[in-house]
């Protein structure tokens, strides 16, 4: 138990060096979902339940009342799943989504622990070629998923658990910079 805390710990303490990254993230994600763009975010296993977990706060709501913004997990509508892998193969999975539902303006957020994830690697490739913006949260770089994303944030931890705990920290401080922006959009300083 004290090993994990102190992975945790320490890779905490990594992301903390980080934290500009976050906020330009979490403003940049405000101000486009409130003039209408969506976020798209994909990821496998557990990275498909941090992806699903954002989607959520962002379309009920974190800890501020808001109004609701448009944010799409990719893995969620199991009829699509399932067609698009028996039809084109898993690689294609998120890719075939994002040519879908995404729209110039859009952000994509690609999650993977391993930075290794095709699926999510085409998802990005896609995303770029359609002009939406694209993100990556992702365990230790350099990786493959980081490379294909104009952005990342990479956890430097040894352990995939340590890495998802970590993740789900980062989707709870974009979503109070996101709730934080939209209260106050002329505010300059945020803590995150």
């Amino acid at each position: 138990m004290d090993n994990h805390l102190t992975r945790l710990e320490t890779a905490l303490a990594q992301v903390r060096g980080q934290t500009p990254l976050l906020l330009r993230w979490g403003r940049l994600l405000a101000e486009e979902l409130r003039s209408g763009a969506r976020l798209l975010a994909c990821g496998n296993g557990g990275s498909a339940a941090q992806a699903q977990h954002l989607t959520a706060e962002l379309v009920g709501r974190y800890e501020a009342e808001r109004r609701p913004f448009s944010a799409l997990s990719l893995h969620t509508d199991t009829s699509a799943v399932t067609a698009i892998v028996n039809d084109y193969g898993p690689d294609e999975l998120y890719a075939r989504q994002v040519r879908a539902h995404g729209r110039p303006g859009d952000i994509l957020l690609a999650l993977s622990t391993s930075g290794t994830s095709r699926n999510v690697i085409a998802a990005a490739h896609t995303a770029a070629r359609a002009g939406l913006r694209t993100w990556a949260l992702t365990g230790p770089a350099p990786n493959p998923l980081a490379s294909a994303c104009q952005e990342s944030l990479s956890v430097d931890a040894p352990a995939t658990s340590t890495v998802q705990e970590v993740h789900l920290a980062v989707v709870h401080l974009l979503c109070a910079v996101v709730d934080e922006r939209v209260r106050f959009p002329h505010k300059v300083v945020v803590r995150a």
